[in-house]
């Protein structure tokens, strides 16, 4: 049996059963204990499956179409949004020139930041507002304001981001999952995000555990183009494609 139709039959056994071990698959493709863990390696590279010890579990990722408004998502998760982002301030110095993305965890960075004399770029609102206040020297992007998160982004955003070269981007993010990547609901934001990553040296994207498994609308990026920092990792196969720290 061909690599490709033996995965085909893996993929359609998981579906049946919900649960398949590594014997059962044996017995059903008649491949060896070997081929078949090389298999459920690739596919759970894939994102098509969860590799567990002896088998293999369906991936069960929830698509959001909806983005909250801010003032939810300050409601949510604010201890670990905290945790997160008291750490990710803790990673900029004072010879860094910085972008923070328009997210709730990043947002709380601001009253973190002991680097006093780094550069900040930022195309959130919220942000641009408290960082002049901590006396940090501050840039806002140009563009258009989205209503709802108070992000500024379309072309002119887009445009200012090409004047400048970040050392650390620091990102918010909706949706983390295998295969998609990092996703976000909003084309004109997510497009805002992967220009900032792309200006970057470094770029850390700070997401709460409930995000894990979740796809979004947009791709943003590959997961290997980012770090993340979390408060919390359940699902170790994400440390596969990228270095994730927990807080």
């Amino acid at each position: 049996m061909l690599a490709e139709v033996r995965m085909e039959a893996i993929l359609a056994e998981l579906e049946k059963e919900q649960a398949v071990s590594v014997a059962h698959l044996c017995r059903v493709t008649g491949a060896s204990e070997a081929t078949i863990r090389r298999d459920l390696n690739e596919l759970a590279r894939r994102g098509k499956l969860n590799k567990v010890h002896g088998g293999a579990l369906p991936v069960r990722e929830e698509f959001r179409a909806e983005e909250p408004d801010m003032d939810t998502k300050r409601r949510l998760h604010t201890p670990e949004k905290m945790r997160i982002a008291r750490y990710a301030a803790g990673l900029i110095t004072d010879d860094d020139v910085v972008y923070l993305d328009a997210g709730s965890t990043v947002m709380h960075m601001v009253e973190h930041i002991q680097a006093v004399r780094a550069t900040f770029v930022t195309n959130s609102v919220e942000c641009f507002q408290r960082l002049p206040m901590r006396g940090l020297r501050t840039y806002v992007l140009g563009g258009v304001l989205k209503p709802g998160t108070l992000a500024v982004i379309g072309g002119e955003a887009m445009e200012g981001l090409k004047k400048y070269n970040f050392t650390k981007a620091f990102l918010g993010i909706n949706g983390i999952a295998v295969g998609p990547g990092f996703t976000t609901p909003d084309p004109e934001e997510a497009m805002v995000k992967a220009a900032a990553a792309a200006h970057a040296r470094d770029t850390w994207v700070l997401a709460d555990s409930s995000k894990f498994g979740t796809i979004t609308a947009a791709s943003v990026l590959p997961l290997d183009r980012a770090r993340i920092i979390t408060d919390r990792l359940d699902d170790h196969r994400y440390q596969e494609y990228t270095d994730i720290k927990e807080v």
